[in-house]
C-alpha cells in the first residue's frame, strides 16, 4: 500500500533517511551523561566545599580528567542535537535554518573546545 501522494513523489518529499542516526545519537549521549555526570557532581561538590588546591589535585587525576573531558564532550555533542531539532522543528526558512544549525554547531564545539583547553590546563599544572 503506497501512502505517499503522487505530487509527494515527484517532489521527492518523504523521508531523509537521516533521523534515525540523529535519534540514537541523542540517546547514546543521553544514557552515557548519566554515569558521566556522577564525576561533575563530585567536582561541583569539591569546588564549593575544598580549597582550590584539592580541587585542582582532585582533577588532576589521570581519572578523573578524562571522565570530566569525556563529559564536556558527551554534553556539547547531545546539546547540540537538542538545539538542532528545536532548530530544524521551528525555523521554516531554509537559509536561516541551515545558518542557524551551523552556528549552533559551531556554538557548541568552541563551547567544547574551550572546556577542555581549561581542564587539561588545570589537570597538567596541578
Amino acid at each position: 500500500m503506497e501512502y505517499r501522494s503522487p505530487i509527494s513523489k515527484a517532489r521527492g518529499l518523504g523521508s531523509a533517511k537521516s533521523g534515525t542516526e540523529h535519534w540514537w545519537l541523542q540517546r547514546v549521549t543521553a544514557v552515557a551523561l548519566i554515569p558521566l555526570s556522577y564525576w561533575l557532581i563530585v567536582l561541583i561538590k569539591l569546588a564549593t566545599t575544598a580549597t582550590y588546591q584539592e580541587t585542582v589535585s582532585w582533577l588532576a587525576a589521570p581519572l578523573n580528567t578524562v571522565v570530566i573531558a569525556l563529559w564536556i564532550l558527551a554534553v556539547c555533542f547531545h546539546a547540540a542535537l537538542g538545539v538542532q531539532v528545536v532548530i530544524e522543528d521551528y525555523v521554516s526558512t531554509e537559509g536561516a535554518k541551515m545558518s542557524a544549525v551551523w552556528t549552533c554547531h559551531l556554538l557548541f564545539t568552541a563551547i567544547a573546545v574551550a572546556a577542555l583547553f581549561a581542564v587539561l590546563q588545570i589537570s597538567l599544572a596541578g
